[in-house]
């Protein structure tokens, strides 16, 4: 039987993580840090492990290997004692691991992009797919409606730039939070199952010289606008489908927004430092987890 041990569950962004086990209260007899995906994102992260080993177990501190996430997801991190009511006091860190960002082409004057070529689809209730261009509302204030899917085209796409996008379901379903490419498909059709949460990015060199800026209404709810590379929008509950939608791209002109921009997006969410604690109560601090998630 498994000994008694400390676990929790970390959401990590696309991209490579270093994870090191750092520390550990107990010096002689350190736990053990195990780590596993969550079910929903085993095809997603994978572990890159040191040629004699075979599980991703870090067996002490001052160890790390290296996890690679194809797509948003969750890691469980485990932290078993050496023996039955031994310490799992240890410090496990996250960080980024980046190659850097290419340098852009220089913009050529003569070749500036039609931004308003993108492309809306939505699948609404009980009427089927309806396409609009740029900066024109699928549903929205004066007609609201069930919107059940989405997909997004841009002919004029730079190769530098990756969109890429997600819905939630009202219920679950396969393709609840499955991240797709432009010009695919994410949600349902005929089934009735309104979107209630939206996921969009922005992502490859040219980045950092573009923003959405999108428009939703959620049943019940006032429009929410948000303009930025990485877009997240859903109701007060998370449970009110997605009644109106409106999307374009902007360009971003100035150098001091492209350098903000590129600083907050260059690694995303997970550069974020946020400490997680778990502990028993003061009276045993032999058993803790820490776990960091920081910018490298």
């Amino acid at each position: 039987m498994e000994r008694s041990h400390q676990q929790r569950i970390i959401t990590i962004d696309r991209g490579l993580f270093l994870i090191r086990y750092a520390a550990a209260e107990d010096q002689e007899e350190p736990p053990r840090v195990r780590l596993s995906p969550d079910p929903s994102s085993k095809k997603d992260i994978t572990f890159v492990l040191y040629p004699d080993e075979s599980e991703p177990i870090l067996w002490e501190p001052d160890t790390c290997l290296v996890v690679r996430a194809t797509a948003a997801g969750k890691l469980g991190v485990q932290v078993i004692p050496m023996e039955e009511g031994g310490s799992t006091a240890a410090t496990v860190r996250i960080e980024p691991i980046s190659q850097g960002n290419a340098a852009a082409p220089p913009r050529s004057s003569g070749a500036t992009l039609d931004l308003d070529a993108l492309r809306l689809l939505g699948h609404v209730t009980g009427l089927g797919d309806v396409t609009v261009m740029a900066d024109e509302w699928i549903g929205g204030p004066s007609s609201p409606m069930r919107i059940e899917g989405i997909a997004i085209d841009w002919p004029e796409r730079p190769p530098n730039l990756q969109i890429r996008y997600a819905v939630k379901t009202a219920r679950p379903m396969p393709a609840s939070g499955q991240t797709t490419e432009l010009g695919s498909f994410a949600g349902t059709r005929g089934r009735a199952m309104p979107i209630v949460g939206l996921m969009l990015e922005l992502s490859g060199p040219a980045a950092a010289r573009f923003q959405f800026r999108v428009e939703a209404i959620f049943l019940g709810s006032p429009a929410t606008r948000i303009v930025s590379n990485r877009v997240v929008a859903s109701g007060p509950t998370g449970r009110e489908p997605l009644v109106g939608l409106r999307l374009s791209l902007n360009g971003v002109e100035s150098a001091e927004e492209l350098e903000t921009k590129t600083s907050i997006n260059k690694h995303g969410a997970a550069a974020e430092r946020v400490r997680v604690f778990r502990s028993r109560p003061k009276s045993d601090q032999s058993n803790r987890l820490i776990v960091t998630p920081q910018g490298s």
